[in-house]
């Protein structure tokens, strides 16, 4: 069974419009110069309307993780476990991913990842994940 893939909206499909390209995109206010993860209308710090989207380097950090043994559906106890990992970006932000690789399960706080895109689906949606990266 295939894992789900999002249904992007309006304030979203940009964010996975880069993602089907191999880009992994996040906004920046160019009033305040914040930069946030969720996608919206609106910056999160300031409130101005006036955001665009950056190319990010795709690094970061494990902040926090939980290895998950009970999939909350078939789709996901088929891919079971799995490593959903609370990710500091080096532009600022916390992103959640899965954590995939052989080595995932050796997973722990401070490893440096890389954000990279796995396919998903009949069509093979491009899905942000981390991958642990000790270089």
């Amino acid at each position: 069974m295939d894992l789900p893939i999002p249904t992007p909206n309006a304030d979203s499909r940009p964010y996975w419009d880069a993602a089907q390209q191999g880009r992994l995109v996040l906004q920046h206010c160019t009033a305040c110069g914040a930069a946030q993860a969720v996608p919206r209308s609106w910056c999160g710090k300031c409130q101005s309307p006036d955001l665009v989207w950056l190319d990010s380097g795709r690094r970061g950090t494990v902040a926090s993780f939980s290895i998950v043994h009970r999939g909350p559906t078939k789709a996901f106890r088929d891919h079971l476990p799995y490593v959903l990992a609370l990710v500091d970006v080096t532009e600022g932000v916390r992103l959640m991913l899965n954590v995939i690789g052989d080595d995932r399960l050796e997973t722990r706080i401070g490893d440096k990842v890389e954000i990279v895109f796995e396919p998903r689906g009949a069509d093979a949606f491009k899905m942000p994940q981390a991958q642990r990266n000790d270089a």
